[in-house]
């Protein structure tokens, strides 16, 4: 389920993002990003309770349609979307407690 940033995978788009049904992270960075790694071990411990919720990484970087939509400027940013609809961001994320009240909230009302 957690792979890493692919530069040579292609992000997905902006429709396709809109158009997901149930819940999910957008997670934007890169590999060579230094808080990115050192954010994965929360980020991975934070989602591992939560198989229903699909996790995304896109490999962010100037010219990234996908990330440039969503107004990213700082990495990592957490994009949590319940039926892609925005519900809740991190950015940079250093507390466990705070992502995992993001996922729940993904729950709430749903």
């Amino acid at each position: 389920m957690f792979q890493d940033f692919d530069p040579d995978r292609p992000e997905p788009s902006r429709d396709a993002v809109d158009a997901m049904k149930g819940a999910a992270v957008l997670e934007f960075g890169a590999n060579w990003c230094p808080i990115c790694q050192g954010a994965q071990p929360i980020i991975k411990q934070a989602l591992a309770r939560h198989a229903d919720v699909r996790h995304i990484k896109v490999e962010d970087g100037k010219g990234k349609p996908l990330g440039r939509s969503y107004k990213v400027k700082l990495w990592p940013t957490l994009i949590f979307l319940r039926d892609g609809q925005e519900i809740a961001r991190l950015v940079r994320p250093d507390n466990l407690r705070a992502i995992e009240d993001a996922v729940s909230g993904l729950h709430a009302g749903g």
